[in-house]
C-alpha cells in the first residue's frame, strides 16, 4: 500500500508515516499492532495521526471500532474498568486511544502496566473485584498520545513503540492552508509568509484558514493578496514569528533589567513561573530572542532587533 492510501489527508511527518506503515503492513499479516505512543508538540497532529492509524486497523475488511478517551475524564481504575473496558473493550475488536495520556490517574496507569505487559502470546489477563478480563492483542489495539511524555510512567512508555512527530515546516503549513482553501489564489510567496506566524502548528494553520475564508467571503473574492494579508494581520494583531503580546511584554521587561530572574518576570507579568517557562520562554528561546544563563534571563541581540523592527 502506498503512503497516499494510508494518509490521504495528512501533510508531512514522513518519518512517522514510514514507521507506522511498517507496523500497519505487519498488522495486515498478523493482526497485531504494537502499543503506540504518539508524542508531539501542541497542534502537530498526534491525535489526527492516531485516528488515521486506527482507520487502517481492519478485521475482515472493516475498520475496528475506535474508542477515544480523554484521560482527564478518567478518575479511577474502577471507573476505567466498569465504564470503558467491560462495556466497550472486553471480548470486542477495537482500538483504544488514550488522548492527553499525561493525565492518566496513577491507579489506571498501574492497571495498564499489567494489561499491556508484552509477551510472546500477545495475550494478558487483568483481575478487578469479581471480574477477570482477558485481552487479546489480535483483537484489541492500544494507542496513547501526549505532549508531555515526561509525566508518564517510564514502565508504561517502555511498553509502547514511540511515534515522534515534528513541527511542520513552512512549506508544509502552506500546503495545509491551500488544502483548507482549495479555491483560493494566493499571491506568490504569501503562503510561506503566513506560515511564519503559525508557530509550526497545524491547528493554527486550520484556524488561520478559517479567518482567511471568512474575510474573503466578506469581500466576495477568491484572491488572497499581500494587501488582504496586511489587513487581516492588523485586525487580528498578528506579529512577526507569531509572537503574542505576553511574549512581547517579556522581551520589553528584559530590556529594562539585565539578567532578570524568573521570579521577577513572574511578578512583572502576573503569571506563574511554570507558565512562563512552558508557554512563553521556550518559544522565545527557540527563535533566539532571549537566553537563560545561571545568572538570569537576558534579551539577545536578535531580540533587540525584533523589538526595534516592531516599532517601525
Amino acid at each position: 500500500m502506498t503512503e497516499t492510501n494510508y494518509w490521504p489527508d495528512i501533510v508531512g511527518q514522513p518519518i512517522a508515516k514510514r514507521k507506522l506503515e511498517f507496523h500497519l503492513e505487519n498488522y495486515t499479516a498478523s493482526s497485531i499492532l504494537p502499543h503506540l505512543l504518539f508524542i508531539a508538540p501542541k497542534g502537530c497532529g498526534k491525535t489526527m495521526m492516531a485516528k488515521a492509524t486506527g482507520k487502517n486497523l481492519k478485521q475482515s475488511g472493516i475498520p475496528k471500532a475506535f474508542i477515544e478517551l480523554n484521560c482527564s475524564t478518567l478518575r479511577s481504575v474502577g471507573q476505567f474498568i466498569n465504564q470503558v473496558i467491560i462495556p466497550h473493550v472486553n471480548q470486542r475488536d477495537c482500538t483504544v486511544l488514550f488522548d492527553e495520556a499525561s493525565e492518566l490517574p496513577k491507579d489506571v496507569s498501574m492497571a495498564l502496566l499489567t494489561i499491556l505487559n508484552p509477551n510472546r502470546d500477545n495475550r494478558t489477563s487483568f483481575s478487578y473485584e469479581d471480574y477477570t478480563i482477558d485481552f487479546d492483542f489480535r483483537r484489541q489495539s492500544f494507542m496513547f498520545a501526549t505532549t508531555e511524555a515526561h509525566k508518564l510512567f517510564h514502565a508504561l512508555i517502555d511498553r509502547c513503540d514511540r511515534i515522534d512527530l515534528e513541527e511542520y515546516s513552512f512549506d508544509e503549513l502552506g500546503e495545509i492552508l491551500q488544502r483548507n482553501l482549495p479555491d483560493t489564489i494566493f499571491d506568490k510567496g504569501l503562503k510561506k509568509e503566513i506560515a511564519t506566524v503559525l508557530r509550526g502548528n497545524a491547528r493554527a494553520a486550520q484556524k488561520m484558514s478559517n479567518n482567511i475564508k471568512s474575510l474573503l467571503k466578506r469581500k466576495s473574492s477568491d484572491k488572497m493578496t499581500n494587501e488582504v494579508w496586511a489587513e487581516l494581520s492588523r485586525a487580528l494583531g498578528i506579529l512577526p514569528l507569531g509572537l503574542n503580546r505576553i511574549e512581547i511584554q517579556v522581551l520589553n521587561y528584559l530590556t529594562e533589567k539585565k539578567e532578570c530572574s524568573l521570579t521577577n518576570l513572574a511578578a512583572k507579568t502576573g503569571l506563574t513561573a511554570q507558565c512562563l517557562r512552558m508557554d512563553f520562554e521556550l518559544y522565545l528561546q527557540k527563535h533566539n530572542l532571549m537566553e537563560i544563563k545561571t545568572s538570569g534571563r537576558s534579551i539577545t541581540t536578535k531580540g533587540l532587533e525584533y523589538l526595534k523592527d516592531l516599532k517601525k
